[in-house]
């Protein structure tokens, strides 16, 4: 069972960037997160919770997780992480699946 994801497109420096995160389910426990540009990614992070399927409120931390490294990559990237001019204005629009 996946729990959902999340989808952000970011106007930054005159590219529009996309962010998308996903839980990859309780056979692969692994929320992973992808930055693409013009359709290429071009960073990505993965993050197992295997750890946490134990746990009776497992679902409620996969969701944490998962908007945290959402967000994460968002940050990275408005930091100039991925470009070379931290400087410029942004604007985001948000979808949550």
């Amino acid at each position: 069972m996946k729990l959902f994801g999340f989808n952000t497109n970011i106007t930054y420096k005159g590219n529009i960037y996309h962010i998308q995160t996903e839980d990859n389910g309780i056979n692969n426990p692994v929320i992973t997160t992808f930055l693409y540009l013009k359709g290429t990614i071009i960073a990505s992070e993965k993050t197992s919770y295997a750890d946490m399927l134990n746990d009776p409120d497992y679902k409620e931390k996969v969701r944490k997780l998962l908007k945290e490294q959402h967000k994460g990559m968002i940050k990275e990237l408005l930091d100039g992480t991925y470009t070379e001019d931290k400087t410029e204005e942004t604007k985001t629009e948000d979808a949550h699946q």
